[in-house]
C-alpha cells in the first residue's frame, strides 16, 4: 500500500483528522516523494589533497534507516491503524521533513539592534568510565548587533564575550544583521558558504564542489544549526535542506535525546578525515514521523593522559526570548 492509498483509507474510514495528524501525513507523503532511487549516487569530485578539517563529523555511510512512527493523539492512532508502523527514511527526507516542520512552527523575530537574544539550554553529560551524570543549565545573552558585551555559558561556566574588533569575524555569526544576509534558498546558502565569489556567480554549481569544500560546507552548516538557536525567518529550514544536500550525511535510528525520547539522528561521514578518525561529533536528533527537532548528541573530553575523562553529551534548547539588558530574563 502506498502513501496515497493510506490517505484514501484514512479519509474513508475515520473522522476528519486534526491539524497535527494532517501535518504528519503531509510530512510522510513529502518524504516518500523525495526518497532517492537506490541506483542514484551523488556525483563527488575527489580533491588532489585530502586535508582533515577540525570540526567535521565522522560516521559510517548508510543509505536509509527504519524509523518507528511515534505516539500521538487519537487521530494519529487511527491513522496508524491503517498504515505500517515502520518507515524507510533517508537522511535527506528527514531533513526536508524537519524543514517543513520548522516552516510551519517557526516564530518570527524582529529584535532591535540594542537588545539581546536570551537562550536557555539544558545539557546532560554522562562520564563514560564511571557512568556519573551531571546536568548543566546554560543561559546566554547575545548582543543583537554584536556591538555590546555578551554573556556566554558553556557546560555551566560563564564569561563575558567582548564585541569583535574591526576586521574581525567569526563563524557562525551571532549578530542578527549578518544572519539576515544569509540566503534562505538552500542551494544559494551552500554556494554562499564556499570560498568563492558568492551564490550569484554564474559559474557556481553544486556539481563542481570537491570533497574538501563539502567538508567545509558541512562544518559551516553544522555550526550554524548547533550554535545559533534563534535565526531570522526561513534560515533554519534552508539550513536543514542544505545539510540534506551534503554527500555523506546519514540517518541513524534509535537515538535517544536528553529527555529519553527515541528519534532518528542525522550525522556525517567526512571523506577528508583519515579512516577511523572523527571530528565534530554532533548528531541532530529528530522525532520520527513529524521530524520535529529534539536536540543534539555530542561528545567531549577533559584532562590529559591517565586523567582524561570522556563524556556523552545530550542537549536541547528549553526556552529563548528577547531582552533589553544582559542577565534580564524574558
Amino acid at each position: 500500500m502506498n502513501e496515497l492509498d493510506e490517505l484514501r483509507a484514512l479519509h474513508a474510514q475515520t473522522p476528519p483528522p486534526d491539524a497535527e495528524t494532517r501535518h504528519r501525513a503531509r510530512v510522510r507523503l513529502f518524504a516518500a516523494m523525495n526518497e532517492p532511487a537506490a541506483s542514484v549516487r551523488p556525483v563527488r569530485r575527489r580533491p588532489l589533497l585530502r586535508v582533515a578539517v577540525a570540526g567535521a563529523v565522522a560516521a559510517a555511510v548508510a543509505g536509509t534507516v527504519v524509523v518507528a512512527v511515534g505516539d500521538g493523539d487519537d487521530g494519529a492512532a487511527r491513522a496508524r491503524s491503517h498504515a505500517p508502523s515502520m518507515r524507510n527514511v533517508s537522511a535527506r527526507a528527514v531533513l526536508n521533513g524537519a524543514a517543513a516542520y520548522e516552516r510551519e512552527h517557526e516564530r518570527t523575530v524582529a529584535p532591535r539592534d540594542d537588545q539581546y537574544i536570551y537562550t536557555k539550554e539544558i545539557i546532560k553529560e554522562t562520564e563514560k568510565r564511571t557512568g556519573q551524570v551531571k546536568r548543566h543549565v546554560d543561559e546566554n545573552w547575545r548582543s543583537v548587533d554584536g556591538s555590546r558585551r555578551s554573556w556566554v555559558m558553556e557546560i555551566g561556566k560563564g564569561w563575558w564575550s567582548e564585541p569583535l574588533k574591526e576586521n574581525e569575524s567569526s563563524w557562525p555569526p551571532q549578530d542578527w544583521g549578518t544572519l539576515e544576509k544569509l540566503p534562505t534558498d538552500p542551494e544559494k546558502l551552500i554556494l554562499s558558504l564556499l570560498h568563492k565569489s558568492g551564490p550569484n556567480d554564474a559559474n557556481d554549481s553544486l556539481d563542481q564542489i570537491t570533497d574538501q569544500e563539502w567538508s567545509d560546507v558541512h562544518f559551516s552548516l553544522a555550526g550554524l544549526l548547533k550554535l545559533v538557536p534563534v535565526m531570522p525567518k526561513g534560515l533554519r529550514p534552508a539550513a536543514y535542506e542544505a545539510l540534506g544536500m551534503v554527500p555523506g550525511v546519514k540517518a541513524v535510528p534509535g537515538q535517544k535525546d536528553a529527555k529519553g525520547r527515541t528519534g532518528v539522528a542525522i550525522t556525517y561521514d567526512d571523506p577528508t578525515l583519515p579512516e577511523g578518525q572523527s571530528g565534530y561529533g554532533a548528531y541532530f536528533i529528530f522525532a520520527p514521523g513529524t521530524y520535529e527537532f529534539l536536540g543534539f548528541r555530542d561528545a567531549r573530553s577533559s584532562g590529559d593522559g591517565d586523567k582524561m575523562k570522556t563524556y556523552d553529551q545530550l542537549s536541547y534548547l528549553e526556552s529563548w526570548g528577547i531582552t533589553d539588558k544582559v542577565k534580564q530574563r524574558p
